[in-house]
């Protein structure tokens, strides 16, 4: 599919002298606005009561969300690298603002199904396209320090929702008199959620057009000064050959980094998605809590400062110790944080800020290690494909992680009643994941060379996705 000559590919090729420092910012601004995904538990009880319904079926959106992420990023992940972030930033700002335009029609109406529909698919279309848009053109960029480039952008998505919790209940507040953030049990009526929808889909419009402005992509056969690429071959695991989207995920090695990635973002996700509530009904008290409603946001604000730090700190860990042993500290020590968090988190309310920020740490740090560790795998000829085909995981954990931890907590009571020992059933299921996606992690070896490209088919594969030409 052909896009317009101002967003192609050649029209945003780097001059020489361009510095390299400049695209992280620009990917910062797509996956900032994106990350707001992850503030869905400030508003997820009005909207309970809003549309009348359970916490699995508002639930559901989020989860329609994250399975257009995996969908569309594997579904468009080659039209992404052939033609570029530009474009790619483009058409997600288009998607992602839309949604939230539909979603908020869908509330204003009453109509729950123009919200699956807005935010859901079509918010999550621009999810996918957006995630995954600057992740390759990162990568070559800063080939030395992959884990530290693909940290820098998707640590974005994880501390999107660090300004979107607060702007959310400010703007609340503004659209809805009646609505006080510091008084626990006080929630925005309809109308506020769906101009707050109105409001976020503007705003987000901008800030990711201009991202795509000034996003660049590197000229054919660039290379950091003083870097050699020679020095890869050194590492365990990271190869200098190629080996094609279509042929990657015929290697057992694409498959179990599926089952890596599928287990600790469902062990992430479930928490993430119901922090909120959850971890004032870990100190309920009767009817109250001992933990209000602002500090329950303020708790999903630190959520995400941790989700965001754990993927720029962990991935630029990985660059020195390696992609396979940072997750098997993710997997295995984010094991013994959720037993712990299930037998002891509610002792005391800062043994559980504790652990759930170590916890998300791991679960954003996965998320920005794996495209490095794609890279290490299976080389750069294809690397945003390939990793838009293993987001499928997500779209995956997507459904498991809400629908695990809301039917467990559906079936053991009603919301505002819930208390610790409800939760602990879904956060032993997620103990075991963690142990299944360990077990993965430890069985991948290097790709055999049955799949690697040829040299020469890759080179010329790859100066037919990126001619040289001059940024304008």
């Amino acid at each position: 599919m052909a896009v317009p000559s101002l967003l192609a590919r050649e029209r945003i090729v780097a001059r020489p002298g361009f510095n390299r420092w400049l695209i992280p910012p620009a990917a910062l601004a797509v996956h900032l606005c994106i990350g707001q995904v992850y503030a869905t538990s400030v508003y997820k009880a009005a909207l309970v009561a809003h549309f009348d319904t359970s916490l699995t079926a508002i639930g559901i959106v989020f989860s329609i969300a994250i399975v257009m992420l995996g969908l569309s990023a594997a579904l468009f992940g080659t039209w992404v690298d052939r033609n570029g972030p530009r474009a790619a930033m483009f058409t997600s700002a288009c998607f992602w603002s839309a949604g939230f335009l539909i979603g908020s029609v869908g509330i204003a109406t009453d109509q729950l199904w123009l919200l699956y529909l807005g935010y859901g698919v079509i918010g999550g279309v621009g999810l996918g396209i957006g995630y995954i848009s600057p992740v390759s053109t990162l990568i070559k960029w800063f080939p030395d320090r992959p884990g530290l480039a693909t940290g820098m952008a998707i640590m974005g998505f994880g501390g999107g929702a660090l300004i979107a919790s607060p702007l959310s209940k400010q703007l609340m507040s503004w659209y809805d008199s009646d609505y006080d953030p510091a008084t626990a049990g006080s929630l925005p009526d309809g109308s506020a959620v769906s101009l707050l929808f109105l409001t976020l889909g503007l705003v987000y419009l901008v800030y990711m057009l201009f991202g795509a402005a000034i996003i660049r992509v590197p000229a054919d056969g660039w290379q950091p000064a003083g870097f050699d690429p020679s020095t890869v071959r050194q590492k365990v695991l990271v190869t200098t050959e190629s080996v094609s989207a279509r042929n990657a995920i015929r290697t057992p090695q694409f498959w179990l980094l599926w089952i890596v990635l599928f287990c600790n973002v469902t062990a992430g996700i479930g928490i993430l998605e119901q922090a909120a509530p959850m971890i004032q009904d870990f100190f309920r008290t009767g009817d109250g809590s001992l933990v209000a409603a602002a500090a329950a946001t303020g708790f999903v604000g630190l959520l995400s400062l941790f989700n965001m730090g754990g993927r720029f700190v962990w991935s630029s860990t990985s660059d020195y110790i390696g992609r396979k042993p940072i997750y098997m500290i993710y997997l295995g020590v984010g094991l013994l944080m959720y037993l712990l968090l299930a037998t002891v988190g509610s002792s005391a309310t800062w043994l559980f800020v504790l652990l759930a920020a170590v916890i998300l740490s791991f679960y954003g740090g996965g998320f920005a290690t794996v495209p490095a560790y794609l890279r290490d795998l299976f080389g750069t000829y294809q690397v945003g494909a390939i990793h838009g085909r293993l987001l499928t995981a997500w779209s995956a954990a997507g459904v498991a992680g809400p629908l695990i931890v809301n039917g467990v907590l559906d079936s053991r009571g009603t919301p505002g009643q819930l208390v610790a020992g409800d939760y602990r059933p879904a956060l032993f299921i997620m103990v075991g994941l963690l142990a299944v996606g360990f077990v993965a992690n430890l069985l991948v070896r290097p790709v055999s060379s049955r799949w690697w490209e040829s040299s020469r088919a890759a080179t010329t594969a790859a100066r037919t996705s990126e001619p040289e030409g001059a940024a304008r």
